[in-house]
């Protein structure tokens, strides 16, 4: 290997779940610098998302893009990552300048990449600059190295697979050998080519005898890396995990776990059962509730939805009796996958492969496009995870050009196919030609926001219509918000979830307030007041995992017993308790929950923050396409003509039925399907008051001055940004 730069280190000790040290990469000059952090910054900052978010608020400017020098890609943990005594305790984010976006986006994933990077002497590794040369970053704990060398090559068709080339890499700098000290990242040729391309962590499963996966999907992580020359990051480190982030105290880390693991065993064979099936098992829930998309959001439910229930994967592909968490120690183990599957579609028809997944949301990616094959979902998984591709927003993307076609937007001449509902070929064609960076592929490649202007732009000048009328249709079923697109739940009948949505301050994915089992399904939050509280507590409780480097799910989707007899069972209190234990045992605090959310809201109005900068950050970039609040379309409507006429007449009992009719619910179809829909955007209009006042933001959804100041983050330059918008005073004003 042709090694560009070394650097002698001694890994700095873990203490308190803390080394208090950053790992910096410039690859525009190949400099490597390890960087001791302040006393009060984790105090501050946290971890993980918090980490990343500071070094970004502070390292670019408004101007900065995706493929900018100065643009970072950041992978941190936080305090609570690397303890298999506690489930769910592997994850860690990265975070950027999104190519979808233009702002801030972080991606939440597992593996053994974090907790390695840690016993590596490193909280966050933080790389900036642009190499001239393919790259790979080599972090060696045991020889007390690291290194940039030139991307080795392992033969062509190896060097283009995020997967194929990650395990190739491993193998060469473990002599052949593979093991669990060892993990890497990677990023494939599909991150060369598309703005969703992904960042695949990847760890040796001696259970399984292979190279496991897990993925940061969203908002285009891969790409930045790609974009920066680098092509993987590998670490190794052979020190012990148990215990390793040395807890203040050891017996009450022991305690919280051991309670945590008691709930999950005893609670999940009860309720969602994820042990046993995966997320997958949210296929069948989400299509008896109308919530699985079908032919792009179009519809929440399909008769073929019964092939691609849970133990039809669980039967014909998953590998069973053996664990699949995506770190040590997880008893939710909820991360399935199968070995010795044969290819059966696509370039690498015949190829036999093991796939980690499908997860629900690349199933529900595949239902979005009106495919129901269950051998084509966990192909589609493999091929988007070795080209590097985000699943949901190649699905999206994919659906919403289907739809343009349906509806005369597209022709087969401008995709040279037939680009249609369910059809196997053409969207397994569509997505390596995404891949590569081909035929109609460069158009998919860009996303729903940027293909949207391509299609709009090509169909007003060939059909002579005016361009703001095309886009103003094509807005209806875009399924985008900021620049990225919806993850897989439709949001027509939770308004809720269209909160969760619309305000999700990266864009419209659930990982900051998935609110849609206990609103639409379990009607836990009926009342407005109800809603617009959720729509700030869950977002910050979420924050908070996501810096702390914890899995939500043996949180949110294993309900503690305890948790009916609470206020609000919903927020699933009891758990959380043995998260905060936890916290205090390995850090030596002694903060109650109430503090947790108070630091995490810090975090959030920072992101804030960042948005505002980077022009995303008012009430026009919280907004809606149509059919995220309702049937867009007749279609729609009429799909469920008799569910949308008793929801109408509900609201309408109240009115009084006077003069033009008004309060009645009109005889026309037609006319009573543009009644739902004045009333659906009523409703979220009304939302986004309710939700800013409940936030401390004003009207046009910045934070008021006294927020900031409160939670810490009213400096100079957020002041500065608030002038900006002539909004210093917390009066809502026209934004410059």
């Amino acid at each position: 290997m042709n090694v560009i730069n070394s650097f002698e280190y001694q890994p700095p000790v873990i203490k308190a779940g803390y080394t208090d040290h950053i790992l910096k990469v410039d690859l525009a000059s190949y400099t490597i610098t390890q960087v001791n952090l302040p006393s009060d910054f984790k105090d501050r900052y946290i971890g993980g998302r918090g980490y990343a978010l500071k070094l970004i608020w502070d390292g670019v400017s408004e101007n900065t893009r995706y493929d900018s020098p100065e643009n970072l890609l950041v992978m941190a943990s936080g305090p609570l990552g690397n303890e298999p005594r506690f489930p769910g305790s592997g994850k860690f984010i990265v975070g950027t300048i999104s190519p979808l976006t233009d702002t801030f986006v972080d991606s939440n994933i597992g593996g053994h990449f974090a907790p390695l990077l840690k016993l590596c002497g490193f909280d966050a590794l933080a790389i900036f600059g642009i190499s001239q040369k393919e790259g790979v970053l080599t972090i060696d704990a045991g020889r007390g190295i690291i290194q940039i060398i030139e991307a080795p090559s392992f033969g062509e068709e190896t060097d283009s697979g995020a997967l194929s080339y990650g395990e190739a890499l491993l193998g060469s700098i473990n002599d052949g050998e593979m093991d669990e000290n060892i993990a890497a990242v990677t990023a494939g040729i599909g991150a060369l080519n598309a703005r969703f391309g992904i960042i695949n962590s990847l760890f040796y499963d001696k259970r399984r005898g292979r190279i496991r996966s897990k993925q940061a999907g969203r908002g285009g992580p891969g790409t930045v890396m790609r974009t920066k020359g680098l092509k993987a990051v590998t670490v190794r480190s052979s020190l012990p995990r148990v215990g390793a982030n040395n807890p203040v105290d050891t017996k009450g880390v022991k305690a919280a776990g051991a309670s945590l693991k008691k709930v999950v065993s005893q609670v999940d064979p009860q309720q969602l059962r994820l042990a046993n099936w995966g997320t997958p098992v949210l296929i069948e829930y989400m299509d008896k509730y109308h919530i699985l998309p079908v032919n792009n959001y179009q519809y929440g439910q399909h008769p073929d939805a019964k092939a691609i229930f849970a133990d039809v994967f669980l039967e014909r592909y998953f590998t069973k009796k053996i664990p699949d968490g995506c770190y040590k120690g997880c008893n939710l183990a909820c991360a399935k996958g199968g070995d010795d599957i044969t290819l059966q579609y696509g370039p690498q028809a015949g190829q036999v492969v093991g796939i980690d997944g499908p997860e629900y949301e690349t199933a529900a990616a595949v239902t979005c496009m009106g495919i129901f094959d269950p051998q084509f979902i966990m192909e589609y998984n493999w091929y988007c995870d070795q080209y590097g591709l985000d699943t949901i927003s190649m699905g999206v993307t994919t659906s919403f050009l289907m739809e343009c076609v349906q509806r005369g937007y597209l022709s087969e001449m401008e995709t040279g196919y037939k680009l249609i509902w369910g059809n196997l070929e053409s969207a397994i064609r569509l997505l390596h030609e995404t891949a590569i960076g081909k035929g109609f592929g460069k158009i998919c490649s860009q996303g729903v926001r940027r293909a949207k202007t391509w299609v709009a732009e090509n169909y007003a000048k060939k059909h002579d219509h005016p361009l703001d009328k095309v886009i103003k249709e094509l807005d209806k079923f875009a399924m985008e918000i900021k620049g990225l697109e919806f993850s897989m739940y439709i949001t027509k009948e939770s308004l809720a979830q269209q909160g969760g949505y619309g305000f999700a301050l990266k864009g419209p994915q659930h990982d900051e307030a998935w609110l849609i089992f206990i609103d639409q399904v379990h009607k836990e939050i009926p009342t407005f007041e109800k809603k617009a509280r959720a729509l700030k507590w869950f977002p910050l409780i979420r924050t908070w995992f996501n810096a702390v480097g914890l899995c939500k799910l043996p949180w949110i989707d294993v309900r503690h017993p305890e948790a009916a007899s609470t206020d609000n069972p919903a927020q699933n209190l009891p758990t959380l308790a043995y998260y905060v234990q936890y916290l205090n045992a390995t850090t030596g605090s002694t903060k109650t929950l109430q503090d947790v959310l108070d630091d995490s809201e810090g975090l959030y109005l920072l992101q804030k923050l960042i948005n505002l900068r980077h022009g995303k950050g008012t009430r026009a970039s919280d907004q809606l396409p149509l059919r995220a609040m309702g049937p867009a379309f007749l279609n729609e409507y009429e799909a469920r003509s008799d569910y949308y006429d008793v929801w109408l007449g509900d609201q309408l009992k109240d009115q009084p039925k006077d003069q033009l009719g008004e309060g009645q619910i009109p005889d026309d179809p037609a006319d009573r399907h543009a009644l739902i829909i004045k009333l659906r955007q009523e409703a979220y209009d009304k939302l986004c008051d309710a939700v800013y006042k409940e936030k401390g933001y004003n009207a046009d959804g910045v934070p008021k001055p006294e927020t900031l100041e409160r939670f810490g983050r009213l400096d100079k330059k957020a002041l500065d940004l608030l002038q900006a918008y002539d909004l210093t005073d917390g009066e809502k004003r026209t934004s410059k």
